[in-house]
């Protein structure tokens, strides 16, 4: 469970114990900055693109470590490769759907 989980949850906890209009509102304001902030993920594809850049850097490094020899022409066209797919991943993401 991540913080913003843990925050609608102890709200939805608190209203449903209570049932008071403060933390009916509580639960409202918390539940509304999850759902915008996903919208926000999603529209910008943020969370896409830190995963195609984790995937871009382990590519690199595990060729790195499978070729310790590897010449600087082979490592840079390695990682020309991979930063061009990355790009490619990054570019696609403009025409994806949002849902």
């Amino acid at each position: 469970m991540d913080s913003a989980d843990f925050f609608q949850q102890v709200a939805f906890l608190r209203y449903l114990t209570s049932q008071t209009e403060e933390d009916r509102w509580d639960l409202a304001a918390v539940t509304g900055l999850r759902v915008g902030g996903e919208l926000l993920n999603r529209i910008t594809g943020r969370d896409k693109v830190e995963a195609y850049k984790k995937a871009c850097i382990l590519n690199i490094v595990q060729f790195l470590q499978q070729n310790p020899r590897a010449s600087q022409a082979q490592i840079n066209a390695e990682v020309q490769k991979n930063v061009l797919v990355f790009a490619a991943q990054v570019k696609a993401l403009e025409t994806a759907p949002l849902f």
